[in-house]
């Protein structure tokens, strides 16, 4: 789908009006290289009981170079500290004293996305297309639970490269100040751990019914006013409503492997739920969550980026 990723990476910081909890991305990020210092213990120990290995052989497997806890982490210097949010809102992290960088996105549901970047923070970084094995805990817990980040290529990724990864963060971690620690991702035939931190969310939900609002002028402007590709008809069309009004009782689930032929939210490239579906241009668009209805309304209304929307046919998985 040409230009859809290209062309809407920064639309991705515009307002998105109710539920929508995006980043909770303030705080710590660190980032290691292949030679960094082991997870905790507790998180080793976690990864140990997962594989069958000790806390020790899981490390081992991790940092092909191996070495000591202490011997890493004298390696690994002062190459851990803050950045800027990037340009999804996220937490930017860094691997390989700072050869590379990854921005860590959460999102609505308990997403997490993870953006691969160059040593320059504003660059794009392909990197080899893989499954990734995360471990994450609630701040201050010693247990770490086990999840994966999915290799998702963005537009203009060359063959068996990604931009991008995407997984589901266990359900325990929902709306909490996490940890979460990637022991091994391949970039150029390297390995290289990555690690950061995020703070609470509070209004995350996980699956659960969207709460009831009242809509805001924002949203009421958003929706009932025509511009661009959005027209007064389309109004007419959507009952003279906003999404938070018509989907007060809808409830979100996201599949994130949607199948070949299958329909794809035009915001997250998910799968999209046809009853969660909105008129825009006279053509009826079908989303994952209506969270992407107010993104994607947004982007219509929007003189530049309407010229990057596809009509509805082509938001299929391909």
């Amino acid at each position: 789908m040409p230009g859809v990723h290209s062309g809407m990476g920064e639309m991705r910081r515009a307002r998105r009006t109710g539920w929508l909890a995006a980043g909770c991305l303030a705080a710590a990020a660190w980032g290691c290289s292949r030679e960094a210092s082991p997870p905790a213990a507790s998180t080793a120990a976690s990864t140990a009981a997962s594989t069958g290995g000790t806390a020790w052989e899981e490390n081992d497997r991790s940092h092909p170079h191996g070495g000591t806890g202490e011997s890493a982490a004298a390696s690994h210097g002062e190459e851990g500290h803050e950045h800027e949010a990037g340009a999804h809102g996220g937490v930017i992290a860094s691997l390989g004293r700072n050869s590379y960088h990854v921005e860590a996105v959460v999102e609505n549901g308990g997403v997490l996305r993870l953006y691969t970047l160059g040593a320059d923070e504003t660059r794009v970084q392909e990197v080899e297309t893989q499954t990734l094995k995360g471990f994450v805990k609630a701040v201050g817990r010693a247990d770490s639970l086990v999840f994966e980040l999915q290799a998702m290529p963005q537009e203009g990724d060359a063959a068996e490269k990604t931009s991008m990864f995407v997984g589901r963060l266990p359900a325990e971690t929902a709306g909490k100040a996490i940890e979460v620690t990637v022991p091994s991702m391949r970039i150029g035939g390297e390995r290289f751990r990555l690690g950061f931190r995020t703070e609470a969310a509070h209004d995350l939900h996980d699956d659960e019914h969207m709460p009831a609002k009242v809509a805001s002028d924002a949203e009421r402007d958003l929706y009932l006013t025509a511009a661009g590709l959005y027209t007064a008809a389309d109004v007419q069309a959507n009952g003279n409503v906003t999404a938070s009004e018509k989907f007060k009782d809808f409830r979100a689930k996201h599949d994130m492997n949607p199948k070949l032929g299958e329909k794809i939210c035009p915001v997250t490239m998910t799968k999209a739920n046809p009853a969660c579906s909105w008129i825009v241009g006279g053509k009826q668009y079908e989303f994952c969550c209506p969270p992407c209805v107010d993104e994607f309304v947004s982007w219509a209304k929007n003189t530049e980026t309407a010229a990057k929307v596809l009509a509805p046919e082509e938001y299929v998985k391909k």
